[in-house]
């Protein structure tokens, strides 16, 4: 069993901060849908990134320990395209 991580997701679209404390192993995916759902975005999830530390993290059976993802780590889901200003 992996160790819990402490994470706080912040989500761009509502500048929500969601604090998580999920196993080491959860899919990086599963934190992004989390912390759209909690946010009450109602855009696919598809259309969203996961970034820590600046760059973007690859979702498909990553995992936060395989991405590296530390305890207390701050992650950023946005979306992936900007959305223009009118």
């Amino acid at each position: 069993m992996s160790p819990d991580l402490s994470i706080r997701v912040t989500v761009l679209d509502t500048l929500d901060a969601i604090n998580l404390e999920v196993p080491a192993s959860t899919k990086v995916s599963e934190v992004k849908r989390t912390a759209l759902t909690r946010s009450r975005v109602r855009v696919p999830a598809s259309e969203f990134v996961v970034k820590w530390k600046g760059a973007e993290l690859y979702e498909g059976d990553r995992t936060l320990a395989d991405a590296g993802i530390l305890q207390n780590g701050a992650l950023i889901v946005l979306r992936r395209r900007r959305v223009p200003v009118r």
